[in-house]
């Protein structure tokens, strides 16, 4: 079983901004595989099905981002599963816009709602799918610049990685994260 966990914060205010890329990435994995998310349990909006063959749980925490770690930690312990087991997919400013960046593990750099799941979950092993958002224009605030929503020429680039991401995810269910690693980043 995995857990694929796209991170974003709740509420129509935020559906459109740039933090939430993680949670316009999981919407998209529910229509392509058909799963179901209409329930809220263990702090997120849920779904289950398999992707490839997987049993997979889908997750959107609604924590709001800074405390991400708290429904995540729910997730991994009720579906009793290891961290290598849970797909976190997030926006990442140090990223250029469009850029797709899968890793087995690793550091949360700028990003306060991983640095919350490292915290939580005491671990930086598990994989993750960035999705590139640029960085904040010169003398804007970074807090503003991610809860702002995409630029009208942004959008089809934005979508087009989220597309990307979640090709990126069914080849870790299916072929291992060393394929979709070699096939995706860049």
């Amino acid at each position: 079983m995995y857990i694929i966990a796209g991170l974003g914060n709740p509420g129509t205010e935020y559906s459109d901004t740039r933090h939430n890329t993680g949670f316009i990435t999981v919407d998209m994995i529910s229509r392509e595989f058909d799963i179901n998310m209409n329930r809220i349990k263990f702090k997120a909006i849920i779904g289950e099905g398999t992707i490839g063959g997987q049993d997979v749980g889908l997750g959107k925490p609604q924590t709001y981002m800074n405390l991400s770690g708290l429904s995540i930690l729910d997730l991994v312990s009720a579906y009793r599963i290891d961290p290598s087991n849970l797909i976190v997919i997030y926006d990442d400013v140090d990223l250029n816009l469009g850029t797709v960046r899968i890793r087995p593990s690793g550091s949360a750099g700028t990003h306060n709602g991983m640095r919350s799941i490292i915290y939580q979950l005491q671990t930086e092993d598990f994989p993750r799918v960035r999705l590139g958002i640029g960085p904040p224009p010169v003398g804007e605030d970074l807090a503003s610049y991610v809860l702002s929503p995409f630029g009208k020429e942004e959008i089809p680039v934005i979508l087009e990685a989220c597309k990307r991401a979640v090709k990126g995810v069914e080849l870790i269910l299916t072929r291992g994260i060393q394929e979709a690693m070699s096939r995706y980043n860049g």
